[in-house]
């Protein structure tokens, strides 16, 4: 069984990744939006969170469009592929940065403001690939893609 065990790790390492690319792109879309535009922490996080969902359901919807299903079934496929995985990620990661002391005051050419976002990234890789493991091994979450590619 140790192979269906390194499989499934494999597997859960793989779906957490996908889900960590479209939360990194639209939480850095989203943080550089209100760092640019200087707004406060809160419409800042907002958005960078709203973002966050919004690309990583779209890469999910993108790839089993692609697989040929419906819209409608894309969608419904995303939101129960990506949902749990898109929460616990986006806690996480920004619960860290939330606590580096001026991470979220941070200009966008300033080390603090990357290297933070790269550790809350990393540890929010770390806590949610065991969830994503726990889903795929009950046929939920990225299963529900996974299905479909």
């Amino acid at each position: 069984m140790p192979h269906h065990h390194d499989r499934s790790w494999r597997t859960a390492a793989r779906a957490t990744l996908h889900c960590l690319t479209g939360c990194a792109v639209g939480e850095v879309l989203g943080l550089v939006i209100g760092t640019a535009l200087a707004w406060h922490d809160v419409p800042t996080m907002i958005l960078a969170i709203t973002l966050a969902f919004f690309f990583g359901y779209g890469f999910t919807m993108v790839a089993v469009l692609r697989a040929g299903l419906p819209l409608r079934g894309a969608v419904k496929v995303a939101l129960a592929a990506d949902t749990v995985s898109i929460t616990v990620m986006e806690l996480v990661d920004n619960g860290v940065i939330l606590l580096v002391p001026g991470a979220m005051d941070a200009h966008l050419a300033s080390g603090l403001f990357w290297g933070t976002l790269a550790f809350a990234f990393a540890v929010a890789f770390l806590v949610t690939t065991p969830v994503n493991r726990a889903l795929i091994a009950r046929g939920r979450g990225h299963a529900v893609a996974h299905a479909h590619h």
